[in-house]
């Protein structure tokens, strides 16, 4: 699978760089961002953090904003940044333009219901293309962690619950808790998933907790 580099900084003595590609998990073209230490110009295989930003964002909020490269260029960890839903003309957005659906809110699960199932399956993108791609293309070694924000700090507990023993730590800021029973959660669920609760709880990190 091939990569476009779409931009690259140096960023403490490492990369911060961004790639599109084309999803065949989603049926479209992603843009992740990766930041790549110093340590990886040196042929070592590093542990990779990968991190699920929250609504509205896109691959480019946490890079900008958290200031993670210092501190990864010391570990030595890559952090791998996907976008937050899939995105292009052929994929729907929410009818009414809301913020919280649809386009910047695929929720990192996948979809069983029309329109979307066909493009919004982002769980199965962020725990096994993505992965694989980033295995691929950089010094990446399969000693994995994922952590998120809001909507990705859920995402990322999901993921964890739903795959144990694939990631070596998992840890969330202010995640959304129990979708279920939020207004957030209750309308992304409905959507992505029908109106069979049975479906949402195995979506729920306060259930999969339990």
């Amino acid at each position: 699978m091939s990569l476009d580099n779409i931009s690259c900084q140096k960023s403490f003595g490492g990369w911060h760089k961004r790639y599109r590609h084309h999803s065949k998990v989603l049926g479209c073209d992603m843009v992740f961002a990766v930041y790549l230490p110093p340590q990886a110009e040196q042929g070592e295989k590093l542990p990779v953090l990968y991190w699920l930003s929250g609504l509205t964002c896109t691959d480019e909020n946490f890079m900008q904003k958290a200031g993670a490269q210092r501190l990864a260029a010391e570990l030595g960890l890559i952090i791998v940044a996907p976008d937050t839903s899939p995105r292009g003309e052929q994929v729907p957005g929410d009818p009414d333009g809301a913020w919280d659906f649809g386009l910047g809110a695929g929720f990192y699960l996948n979809a069983t219901q029309q329109p979307w199932a066909q493009h919004y399956r982002m769980h199965d993108y962020v725990v096994q293309e993505l992965p694989v791609l980033i295995e691929a293309h950089f010094p990446a070694s399969a000693e994995r962690s994922i952590s998120g924000h809001s909507m990705g700090g859920h995402g990322a507990l999901v993921c964890a619950l739903r795959n144990p023993g694939r990631y070596r730590s998992v840890s969330a800021f202010s995640p959304i808790s129990n979708p279920m029973d939020c207004p957030w959660g209750e309308k992304a669920f409905s959507r992505y998933l029908g109106e069979d609760r049975a479906r949402w709880r195995e979506w729920d990190a306060s259930v999969l907790l339990a």
